[in-house]
């Protein structure tokens, strides 16, 4: 384990905004307008704050679902509608109504079949060529967690929009099955590298990634010596990762060797996700019910710090016409 004496760390002592998310996750930086997204999967709602009006500028949307994930579409003004993770599959959300229609969904057939009921969606990203990756895995309600998930790749991108659910099967690829909780999905900054995180086997895993969406030499880039568990990851410009950490209260910063470099360091435990505002980091979280102090206080609250260091932007996922 990397002696934390070495490496450079930073220090937040109080959230940005306290709203007490149950399951804070996805933070997504809206340039144009200087805001920033990110949703409640317990609660199923999307949140978003303008950064230029301070933590009183909130609002909500409330959907019927849990929502995990969010990603801009291109062409399409992200203020208007953006693509959702949610429970059978991605949607478009209207953000101005708060309704949403499915684009694709995980299988076919009945929603409320057995097999379909036991699975929602988690974390995901659009990849360079605008293809939607999405983790799956055991909703809340169903037990622990089984190795039952599935990393999916949605390639929508020649399929005509106003019949992308009914060609779902075709648009959609199971890349990876028996998954526990997959987690966040990212890219290196020449693009060549496609970053995936298996929070359950403390792994983040790597592929060399084509143009094509194909994926080969699987290896482990990094194994996670801790009691905690890699949760969300955001990839900045030099190529190292920044990763939270669920149960250790701490984002850590990953070299491209896979070595940590740097720590983050906060006041509660169960840290979620990170995006980069400039040289910042927003961090969200998750409640802490059964902790103490300010670990149980600020669980579930939006976090922000200064690491003088500069993410990757977000791709937007491409529909077909």
């Amino acid at each position: 384990m990397t002696d934390q004496s070495e490496i450079p760390q930073w220090h937040v002592t109080e959230p940005y905004l306290n709203l007490h998310c149950l399951l804070g996750e996805g933070p997504y930086f809206e340039e144009a307008t200087n805001t920033l997204r990110f949703v409640d999967i317990k609660k199923k709602q999307v949140h978003t704050v303008s950064l230029s009006d301070g933590p009183d500028s909130l609002k909500t949307v409330q959907l019927d679902l849990p929502v995990t994930v969010t990603a801009n579409i291109d062409g399409i003004d992200s203020q208007d509608k953006i693509l959702i993770g949610v429970k059978y599959g991605i949607a478009l959300l209207d953000r101005k109504t708060g309704q949403y229609e499915y684009l694709a969904k995980f299988a076919d057939g009945d929603d409320c079949d057995d097999s379909s009921a036991r699975i929602r969606s988690n974390d995901g990203a659009a990849d360079p060529h605008g293809r939607f990756w999405l983790g799956t895995m055991t909703d809340f309600g169903f037990g622990p967690f089984e190795p039952e998930g599935s990393l999916f790749k949605f390639d929508l991108v020649n399929k005509p929009a106003s019949s992308l659910l009914a060609t779902s099967k075709e648009a959609r690829e199971a890349t990876r099955t028996g998954l526990t909780i997959p987690n966040s999905i990212g890219w290196s900054p020449d693009q060549k590298t496609m970053y995936f995180t298996h929070s359950s086997d403390r792994q983040m895993l790597a592929w060399d990634y084509g143009a094509d969406g194909s994926l080969s030499d699987e290896r482990i880039f990094y194994q996670h010596p801790g009691a905690g568990e890699p949760d969300g990851f955001r990839v900045d410009t030099d190529g190292n990762v920044w990763h939270a950490v669920w149960g250790e209260g701490r984002i850590i910063k990953i070299s491209p060797a896979g070595k940590v470099i740097g720590q983050v360091n906060l006041p509660t435990k169960h840290i979620t996700c990170c995006e980069f505002v400039g040289t910042e980091l927003f961090i969200t979280s998750a409640e802490d019910d059964e902790g103490e102090g300010n670990s149980k206080r600020y669980g579930g609250g939006l976090f922000r710090v200064d690491v003088g260091a500069t993410g990757l932007a977000h791709y937007p996922v491409k529909l077909g016409a």
